[in-house]
């Protein structure tokens, strides 16, 4: 609908060059279409005649009267007015609502998806956790958005790859295999001789008894075989590693999320990849030495101030395998490359692009896009929870599987924009209750399920064709409101990907939801009068086929009862 507006304001604007209103030169701006806050004020409103004004030397609200003059005749509108200093605001003809529930049933799952990504690579890096541990809440919420994501550019046609980037080769990977090694050897937690920065949680215990035990794991298609021998450090880091980046998939399989690739940091190092970006910076001329140590200018690029990249022992700091990882998306072709973080990585974000804007390799300066959100609070009870029996000092992503189900999960871990801290109520989740968003959302598809059993029951059959032929027996306000929510989705599933927000689908399908429920409580869908009863089940099937296509989009399920 936005764009058959913008069509129509275009034609306006090119008849009036036409008629001399304006100059036969006049380049048109970038004038928006807008859904109103209120219908009192029309279904869509543009804001072209105020743009407009200033170059064509005109008053705007004279500018926005000549424009509706010369608006072409369109089925879509009923009726145009002029508010304010200048705003047009498009009253639609109820036909062009009619005309949206036809195209939700002739597209079926595939309406909302467009084409605008088309030939074009995206990745989506998430989650990325250090494999020294369960994922944690927070884990949970990166592999929530995360995947969102990339479902979101999916369906604006982008070719999406989801990608998983392992730090194992960081001094945290070396207090797991000292951890591992003292567990193995008998040394507990409470012992004066644990490891200082050791890891405490039961599962650590689970890792020494595999490795004592001999187990073999698979991991990303690689199996690694423990020997059993509790001095041998290398063999318990490798086996560590290997065990818990399983554990790790398996929360990850258990919470619907999967990946195309797996990149290990110690890849960079043995691939010579860390070298190779070193031996660019230097060649381009952007570094220089003091102190023993090697730094990047990284204040030409926008940085607070220039950046250690190694070390005077050799060594490099963590943010140059970084760049030399986020290079390699560059040179694999991905056109966009989005990392969901958590917050607390903020303060690496310009020393990584700056150090690849310092490679002059023609990578845009916008890039790479970055998503980071807010911690979660667990609350059971009214009160917050910290910690976890297995982990031992915080929330695991499979405590809030186990506890509430993976679409509760997901659906609340999605549910607020990424930078907002989101309090997590387990007892909320749990209830099956209208407060519960995704128990209301999914009530509301298994209700529009169910009423085509009750039609079965009745010895009565939906006939589509003649549904769709009566579309204008849809009348009411509540018939009304709800085709107004039905079109708003594909807008939304474009802003979403376009913003990299998907939490507007999460509450597009709330408000979605509550038409629907709210149409049911107040009119009866089946009716003796087959041709309304036909229309109205016409509306029910394409709300059914909008939830289920926006709850796939979170990685939801649509139950057909509940």
């Amino acid at each position: 609908m936005k764009e058959e507006l913008q069509h129509l304001v275009l034609q306006a604007i090119d008849a009036l060059r036409q008629n001399g209103t304006l100059p036969s030169d006049f380049v048109a701006p970038s004038f928006v279409i807008e859904r109103t806050r209120s219908r009192e004020h029309g279904d869509f409103a543009t804001n072209a005649a105020m743009l407009m004004s200033k170059a064509a030397s005109r008053k705007p609200r004279e500018l926005a009267e000549a424009l509706v003059a010369a608006l072409p005749g369109s089925a879509t509108v009923a009726r145009v007015d002029i508010a304010g200093p200048g705003f047009i605001n498009f009253f639609l003809a109820p036909a062009a609502y009619h005309a949206e529930i036809v195209r939700v049933l002739a597209e079926g799952d595939a309406y909302g998806r467009s084409r605008s990504g088309a030939g074009r690579k995206a990745g989506v890096e998430f989650v990325s956790a250090n494999p020294t541990g369960p994922l944690h809440v927070g884990h949970g919420r990166a592999a929530a958005i995360g995947d969102c994501l990339a479902r979101l550019l999916d369906a604006a046609g982008w070719d999406v790859a989801r990608e998983f980037y392992y730090n194992d080769a960081g001094v945290q990977i070396a207090n797991l295999a000292t951890s591992t090694q003292a567990r193995a050897q008998g040394v507990t937690p409470a012992d004066t001789n644990w490891p200082e920065l050791g890891y405490r949680g039961d599962y650590i215990a689970d890792v020494a008894r595999a490795f004592l035990d001999r187990d073999s794991v698979e991991a990303d298609g690689e199996t690694v075989t423990a020997n059993g021998d509790a001095n041998d450090l290398d063999s318990i880091r490798r086996f560590a590693v290997a065990y818990l980046r399983r554990e790790q998939d398996l929360d990850l399989k258990a919470f619907g999320v999967g990946f195309d690739t797996y990149f290990l940091e110690s890849s960079l190092y043995s691939d010579g990849k860390v070298e190779e970006t070193v031996r660019e910076l230097v060649a381009h001329g952007h570094t220089y030495e003091e102190g023993g140590a090697l730094w990047l200018r990284s204040t030409d690029f926008g940085d607070d101030k220039d950046r250690v990249m190694r070390k005077s022992d050799g060594t490099y700091t963590y943010f140059l395998p970084d760049v030399a990882y986020h290079l390699s998306k560059w040179q694999r072709g991905y056109e966009r490359a989005i990392t969901e973080l958590g917050s607390d990585h903020h303060g690496s974000l310009a020393r990584v692009k700056a150090g690849l804007q310092a490679l002059d390799a023609g990578i845009p300066k916008g890039w790479p896009e970055y998503v980071l959100h807010q911690m979660v609070t667990v609350m059971r009870g009214g009160e917050e929870v910290k910690i976890s029996k297995r982990a031992g000092s915080y929330v695991t992503l499979r405590d809030l599987i186990d506890e509430v189900g993976r679409d509760a999960t997901r659906y609340f871990l999605i549910a607020r924009k990424a930078d907002s801290q989101l309090v997590f109520d387990i007892d909320l989740a749990r209830s099956q209750s209208n407060d519960n968003p995704v128990y209301y959302i999914q009530y509301a598809h298994a209700r529009a399920c169910r009423v085509f059993r009750e039609l079965a029951d009745r010895g009565l059959s939906f006939d589509r064709a003649n549904g769709l032929a009566h579309l204008d027996r849809l009348d009411t306000e509540h018939e009304q409101a709800l085709m107004v929510e039905l079109s708003r989705y594909p807008e939304m599933v474009e802003s979403a990907a376009a913003t990299l927000e998907p939490h507007l689908i999460a509450q597009y399908l709330r408000d979605l939801a509550g038409a629907l429920h709210s149409y049911y409580h107040e009119h009866k869908w089946i009716v003796d009068d087959a041709n309304l009863r036909d229309a109205r089940l016409a509306q029910v099937v394409a709300t059914q086929q909008v939830l289920r296509n926006g709850l796939d989009l979170l990685g939801i399920s649509a139950p057909e009862s509940m």
